[in-house]
């Protein structure tokens, strides 16, 4: 097992910088998720971990080895792939046992430990079926199980539940986690899922060009995020531009701004934000009300569309002389039910975000 140390990487493909000086610290043994839309950099960053791309400029530890410039099965890496990379004409058993056998490990040893590690991904019955013979779930469990054998210091994970139905993703996400968590191997999990990352991480660092835009936990990530584009990417956020003004408080992390013609209290990170923020607002953390009598901290507006999908309710609501939101009323929740037309105010909670546009 082994720290990973990512210091100043840049990677460049025809003049363009897919990586821009990027650094980053995973301790041994944790699942670190890199989150991101298509083209951030994610996967490139994890091929450089690899092995598979050499950086252009910076370093890369595992511990304290530097292995920036050392190959990749020299690595000790275990790497799952979103195409599983099974070879065809190879059973479940000998998928398995490819690593052992090329690292030269004894016989008897090599069908232990490939017992073994069959049995831990549930498919002990099926060592002798080939990968056109099993299905999606069973060919990623045989992936996951040759990746874990050799015993890494390093475990890679590129997109690995993306080619299977949402069923499955959710008992392999459960599968992963079980077999990491007992081996105590450093994980680093690919995904443009954002469910899956906040399901499955110790901690996320969400991608934007090359650069991280924020790394924390999932609550921190989901509750307090940085800016709009991490706001965006985690969660369903309402990200609405409002004018800011002094909040005539001594309280630095207290905010007056402008929304839909009302002055509204929101927080921000106790940074300065200037004339022009943005407004951070989760659909289930805003609440609907009658448009009269009229209640500190809200807005008017007229609800456009109503969905109701079993746990909660979910409402468009056109703000008066505003943009347009949602709103999430979930199952439980005691304030009176509204349809498409009706005039309503939208109370936006105190401790909603504001930060800088």
């Amino acid at each position: 097992m082994a720290s990973i140390t990512i210091d100043g990487i840049v990677k460049q493909f025809g003049g363009n910088t897919v990586l821009q000086n990027l650094s980053l610290h995973i301790p041994d043994g944790a699942f670190y998720t890199l989150l991101g839309p298509s083209g951030c950099g994610k996967t490139t960053l994890l091929r450089c971990i690899a092995g598979f791309y050499d950086p252009d400029q910076g370093k890369l530890l595992f511990d304290k080895d530097d292995v920036t410039r050392v190959s990749t099965h020299h690595r000790d890496i275990g790497m799952v792939f979103q195409d599983y990379a099974l070879f065809p004409d190879k059973s479940a058993f000998d998928n398995v046992a490819y690593g052992l056998r090329a690292r030269k490990v004894a016989k008897p040893e090599i069908t232990r430990r490939v017992n073994e590690a069959l049995d831990k991904v549930g498919l002990a019955a099926l060592a002798d079926r080939y990968p056109a013979q099993m299905s999606g779930g069973q060919r990623q469990r045989v992936a996951l199980a040759r990746a874990l054998v050799i015993r890494p210091r390093v475990l890679l994970m590129d997109e690995p539940l993306s080619n299977l139905d949402a069923k499955m993703r959710l008992q392999m996400r459960d599968v992963i986690l079980d077999l990491v968590r007992e081996a105590g191997i450093t994980t680093v999990f690919v995904t443009h899922d954002q469910e899956e990352a906040l399901a499955m991480s110790d901690r996320i660092a969400i991608m934007d060009r090359g650069r991280i835009a924020q790394l924390g936990t999932p609550e921190e990530l989901y509750g307090t995020p940085v800016n709009a584009y991490v706001a965006d990417f985690i969660g369903s956020a309402n990200v609405v531009p409002v004018s800011t003004q002094p909040a005539g408080s001594s309280d630095a992390a207290h905010v007056r701004y402008q929304l839909a013609g009302r002055t509204l209290d929101g927080v921000t990170d106790g940074s300065p934000i200037g004339p022009e923020g943005v407004l951070i607002a989760r659909p289930e953390d805003l609440s609907l009300m009658a448009p009269a009598p009229h209640v500190p901290n809200a807005v008017l507006g007229q609800v456009l569309r109503r969905q109701y999908l079993g746990f909660k309710t979910a409402y468009r609501i056109q703000l008066e002389n505003g943009p347009e939101i949602r709103v999430e009323l979930h199952a439980g929740n005691t304030v009176a039910d509204f349809h498409a037309g009706d005039n309503v105010q939208v109370l936006v909670p105190v401790d909603c975000r504001v930060v800088a546009a």
